[in-house]
């Protein structure tokens, strides 16, 4: 480019022309540098939109209530589960009526209990998923590192 500027006498010139070939060539081709900031400016905003919409206020006697009913049906099934065991154990007769009782069950409906319960457990499982904290494998590694304290006694001594 100086080579250039001394022929036509203004530097400033080559300077302006090579912008202006730029500022065209961004208009066919994007700067891939601007798309990134875009892109990593997108998803702070959705990383911040999402930190928002999970901020928990202070809960109610009712919330807490409910929170309550929501843990009760894993231990209500297993035990039930449990209970059924000991109920055949120990009265079979009743245990073979009530059995009997339930293959009059139509088959749309037990397809209708497994979906309400699949639901019930994966619906369940996302919201654990969404609301896991992200570890760092890296952090954590340095992080063991510098609270070592034999391994920092090593180094000095």
């Amino acid at each position: 480019m100086g080579v250039i500027g001394k022929l036509i006498g203004a530097p400033g010139a080559v300077t302006a022309l090579g912008e202006a070939a730029m500022g065209v060539a961004e208009v066919f081709v994007p700067s891939a540098t601007k798309r990134m900031e875009l892109s990593a400016e997108a998803q702070m905003a959705a990383l911040r939109q999402l930190g928002e919409e999970y901020q928990h206020p202070a809960l109610s006697w009712f919330d807490r209530f409910v929170n309550g009913l929501n843990r009760m049906p894993r231990p209500m099934l297993a035990f039930g589960t449990i209970g059924l065991f000991t109920y055949a154990m120990v009265d079979p007769e009743a245990f073979a009526q009530r059995m009997v009782g339930l293959n009059a069950v139509p088959e749309p409906l037990w397809w209708l209990l497994g979906a309400i319960v699949a639901f019930y457990f994966g619906a369940r499982e996302t919201h654990y998923f969404r609301t896991r904290g992200v570890v760092s494998p890296f952090a954590a590694a340095e992080g063991s590192r510098e609270e070592n304290a034999a391994l920092q006694d090593w180094r000095q001594g």
